[in-house]
């Protein structure tokens, strides 16, 4: 867990000792020791580990996901972050983190799809150009948002940055001023990609593409939701961004990192098994039908085995 994330929610919520409790054994990811927590979870998973667990933000929680959909081990997500997106769509208490600890001993297995930008994994989306330039705000962290709001239009306008060209099946969309590919697509009302998506198991990537003559039309269209000038797209088949630059600012899962291009966008169908409490307040996204329903009983023994000199996140 990262005990800052989200303004310190994982300590507000006693998080670490909770799950002690329960019989994990909490490893503490703080900015002033960095420490990366795929690493962390590859030495959990060395070392016997049966589960891996992230208490942080979507940016932590892909990183841990992404170890834990390589070893096949359980993932369970207790969002301690600012927004928790991925939380969101699996229907989990985000007032009440601590809750989400109930999937050790009373929950359900649902099998979810992973994305692939590159090497990285994204449990939400990775965002280019126009969309990556915005994360790389520092306002953003603290009100993503209010950030994506106030600053998109004038990232729009100003048309800096690599020149991009992406690549979807038989479609191609050049100059494009904004990208954003999801870990299955956002509902069609969502263009800026802040609300829900309808399956998190369809096995399809998400794209919109946003370009016009004039950024500001652009800016203006995002902004109030139409889809006039707007490239949007479903797809089982892989999104390739190309860019005039060796390497390009990307926002992934809201998190500000650099890739080599051409990045290599892809999805992994139902390569997570993500544990969560049986009972959950967050309301599924209409139509959801999640594929994996293995009942998770009095998982603590899971926790605890093989757990001597290891870590579990």
């Amino acid at each position: 867990m990262n005990p800052h994330s989200g303004n310190g929610k994982a300590l507000r919520f006693r998080i670490a000792e909770r799950a002690c409790a329960f019989g994990a054994q909490v490893v503490l990811i703080d900015h002033s020791r960095p420490r990366d927590p795929a690493t962390v979870a590859r030495r959990a998973v060395a070392d016997g580990a049966d589960l891996l667990g992230v208490a942080g933000g979507d940016g932590t929680l892909a990183l841990v996901a992404a170890v834990a959909a390589e070893s096949g081990l359980p993932f369970v997500v207790i969002p301690a972050g600012t927004r928790n997106h991925f939380a969101m769509d699996l229907g989990l208490d985000r007032e009440n983190p601590s809750a989400a600890l109930e999937a050790l001993t009373d929950g359900v297995e649902l099998r979810v799809d992973l994305g692939y930008a590159g090497e990285r994994a994204f449990v939400n989306n990775v965002s280019f150009g126009a969309y990556a330039a915005v994360v790389q705000d520092p306002a953003y962290r603290e009100d993503k948002i209010g950030t994506m709001v106030r600053t998109l239009p004038e990232f729009l306008a100003r048309h800096e940055g690599p020149e991009l060209v992406v690549h979807a099946g038989l479609v191609t969309v050049t100059r494009p001023d904004a990208v954003l590919v999801s870990n299955n697509p956002y509902q069609i009302d969502d263009p800026a990609g802040l609300g829900r998506r309808a399956h998190l198991d369809s096995g399809l990537l998400g794209l919109l593409a946003a370009r016009a003559e004039t950024p500001p039309e652009t800016a203006a269209r995002l902004r109030s939701g139409q889809l006039h000038g707007l490239t949007r797209l479903a797809t089982p088949d892989g999104v390739v961004v190309e860019a005039d630059a060796p390497v390009v600012p990307v926002g992934l899962d809201g998190e500000a990192v650099t890739l080599p291009t051409p990045v290599r966008c892809r999805i992994s169908p139902r390569t997570l098994r993500v544990w969560v409490p049986r009972h959950r307040p967050g309301v599924a996204p209409t139509g959801w039908r999640p594929s994996g329903r293995a009942v998770v009983q009095r998982a603590v023994s899971l926790v605890t085995r093989g757990t001597h000199g290891g870590h579990t996140d």
